[in-house]
């Protein structure tokens, strides 16, 4: 059974949700960022992390391609060979390096940094996330999903992104952007996953 390590409706969702997709067993470990729980599974003390039997793997992205490709039969991963390992890689570097950025840049200065490091980045951060949609649109062209018309793993990180921009105010001016938030984001999968985790949030 795998463990998935993390606070319950943060980036562990991308996890679970994965988990769930897939339909494998697994137990949630719940613990916060730079905990000392944390810090046994990831030196860095940052969340979440996968345990695979004596395997401990690390970053929401690495963690959900892998668990495609172990289980590829399940249609989750890339397309066979090494140009769709290569396209779903830049997929997973535009959703976390470019898609995530602004998210991540707002949610810092209002919560993580130090308050004299902290600044109004709302304004720059709304114009580089409108930025990221655009790019996100003219990739997608008319595909129903990042890789073509299956669900995959690189859907569940750009999925939960957009839960996040949805949840912390970010404008998607696309009605086909907000139309592939919408299909990604009612998966059953995430339903389930969502209810895992509040059920571990209460324990």
């Amino acid at each position: 059974m795998y463990q998935a390590v993390g606070s319950p409706g943060s980036r562990l969702t991308r996890v679970t949700w994965m988990l769930e997709e897939l339909g494998e067993p697994y137990e949630i470990v719940k613990t916060k960022q730079h905990s000392q729980t944390m810090r046994r599974y990831n030196p860095t003390g940052k969340m979440p992390a996968l345990v695979d039997g004596d395997f401990v793997l690390t970053d929401s992205a690495a963690i959900c391609s892998y668990l495609a490709k172990k289980h590829a039969d399940k249609g989750f991963g890339p397309q066979p060979g090494l140009r769709g390992e290569a396209e779903m890689e830049a997929w997973m570097q535009f959703a976390q390096s470019e898609f995530e950025a602004p998210l991540w840049n707002k949610l810092r200065h209002r919560f993580i940094l130090p308050e004299p490091c902290r600044a109004d980045v709302g304004a720059a951060t709304a114009h580089d996330f409108a930025s990221e949609v655009t790019a996100l649109e003219a990739k997608l062209g008319d595909r129903l999903y990042a890789l073509g018309d299956r669900f995959t793993a690189v859907d569940v990180i750009l999925g939960h992104c957009g839960q996040w921009a949805r949840g912390s105010k970010f404008a998607i001016e696309s009605e086909a952007v907000n139309a592939y938030m919408d299909r990604v984001l009612s998966r059953p999968a995430l339903a389930r996953a969502r209810e895992r985790e509040k059920e571990a949030a209460a324990a």
